[in-house]
């Protein structure tokens, strides 16, 4: 898009800068006009993996004691059949047509609107865009519950006083300055390299918890758990039922990623056509979680039972070694750092979008700045941008300090997004797309999946918010310590 004589932003900020006309035939664009799009298997993957693989695998351990060894591993199987089986719908949903040559939808929003059009494209950008938000404060807490586990495990191994209890807010803060510097990256191509560092963190942190986990048992010298679960008489039967319907939030939160997977797409090169190659990454990237998902919730469980925490590695918070769980620590922080810009990306360019296209002659939304920088390119500074997305991390990491619900949040956002994003929206654009007649055999398959999936989400979400409502009996407002 070309404003004022200035070259801005695509409409869609998760691509490379766009070039003006048509350069279909040029070996520098593709054939939307834009620079040529260099993802491909493996950076997807890297992408999915540093969304998915995030706080979620944490609460796993303690999903699975809701759920016992029968039930645990076997939702969790039948999550990530379900997110792999919908992506691989949704992926190709990225073209209307032809999947090599038809028109581009670069957005989750804009493969709604080509496929379904109407009311269901300010639902769909409704959902995506408030569970987004919601993921941003979900991370927030997180991350500073791993960097409180830090000081407080130190805490207590220097003065042997269990009374080491460490405020959170400091450390929101912490997380908010550092999305303050790194939400300025304009577009998602230029956070490849978070995404990588993400990943490797992600597998680092969960190894290490998988790793503990196999030492508690064999120090155990026994699997603890019972095969359905935390039992009645340990909780009452209504916190039960409320712990299972939370346990399925919590795992449809860890296989949550749907909301931007249109996106991701959007940043793999072609030929071979991008639904070809997003499935392969899909299926490398949900293959690795379940892996790692299935170790450490079974490992984690086995360890501790019951007792199992709802953050994992606070469970090892006072074991030796310590320094050893503070580095898992560290790497879910720094982790953190990087899931929190792949979620937010997808929002930042919504909002810029749609400020340029209502207000296109203003130069504070579109005039680009060059700033320089020794030894790199230029810097365009965008003040809208700057504004903007800087209030954006005030906000959350303000509502982070007011709700430091770790669990109860974590379940409510996967109960919130699972169906809609993951299940229904795939769904109902694949049955579009391929015209599927209706009634006939697929149809009727297709339709039970996705109530199915719906009535997961509804006891998903029930069960978070009695847990909400349980935290708030003794919530006081900026003064949560752990």
């Amino acid at each position: 898009m070309v404003m004022d004589g200035h070259v801005k932003n695509g409409p869609h900020a998760f691509d490379l800068a766009m070039g003006g006309g048509s350069h279909s035939g040029s070996k520098l664009f593709d054939d939307d006009g834009r620079l040529k799009r260099t993802g491909t298997e493996w950076t997807a993957s890297a992408h999915i993996i540093t969304a998915v693989i995030g706080s979620g695998v944490l609460s796993l351990a303690w999903a699975t004691a809701q759920l016992g060894w029968i039930a645990g591993p076997t939702v969790m199987l039948l999550f990530s059949f379900v997110t792999y089986y919908t992506s691989s719908l949704l992926a190709d949903c990225y073209r209307s047509g032809d999947p090599l040559t038809g028109k581009r939808n670069y957005t989750y929003m804009d493969a709604v609107a080509a496929n379904l059009g109407g009311i269901q494209v300010k639902l769909c950008g409704l959902l995506q865009y408030f569970n987004l938000f919601g993921v941003a404060i979900g991370y927030t807490i997180a991350a500073s519950i791993s960097m409180t586990a830090i000081k407080r495990s130190n805490c207590f191994h220097e003065h042997a006083d269990s009374k080491c209890h460490i405020s959170a807010n400091p450390y929101m803060i912490i997380f908010g300055v550092a999305q303050l510097f790194l939400s300025q990256i304009p577009d998602f191509d230029q956070i490849w390299w978070l995404s990588y560092v993400a990943a490797v963190m992600s597998f680092t942190y969960s190894s290490i918890g998988l790793g503990l986990g196999i030492a508690k048992v064999a120090e155990n010298g026994k699997f603890k758990g019972t095969l359905t679960g935390i039992s009645i008489g340990t909780v009452s039967q209504t916190d039960k039922i409320w712990r299972t319907f939370q346990a399925l939030g919590d795992i449809a939160f860890a296989y949550s990623y749907s909301m931007i997977l249109i996106e991701i797409q959007d940043t793999i090169k072609s030929p071979p056509a991008e639904n070809k190659t997003m499935k392969k990454a899909t299926l490398i990237s949900v293959i690795t979680t379940t892996i790692f998902y299935m170790a450490c919730g079974a490992f984690g469980y086995a360890a501790f039972g019951d007792s199992s925490p709802g953050n994992l590695l606070t469970g090892f918070g006072f074991y030796n070694p310590f320094w050893l769980v503070d580095i898992a620590n560290i790497a879910i922080a720094i982790h953190l750092v990087g899931a929190y810009q792949v979620y937010c990306q997808p929002l930042f360019a919504f909002v810029e979008k749609f400020a340029r296209e209502k207000f296109p002659e203003s130069d504070f939304i579109t005039k680009e700045i060059k700033i320089p920088i020794p030894g790199f390119k230029p810097y365009n500074l965008n003040l809208f941008r700057l504004v903007w997305r800087t209030c954006f991390v005030l906000l959350t990491t303000i509502i982070s300090m007011l709700l430091p619900f770790f669990n109860d949040v974590v379940g409510f956002l996967g109960a919130l997004g699972f169906w809609p994003l993951t299940v229904y929206y795939p769904v109902e654009m694949y049955i579009a797309q391929k015209k599927i007649p209706k009634w006939g055999t697929k149809w009727v398959c297709l339709q039970i999946l996705s109530v199915a999936c719906l009535i997961i989400s509804i006891a998903a979400a029930v069960g978070s918010i009695a847990g909400v409502v349980v935290d708030l009996e003794s919530y006081k407002p900026f003064k949560t310590t752990y």
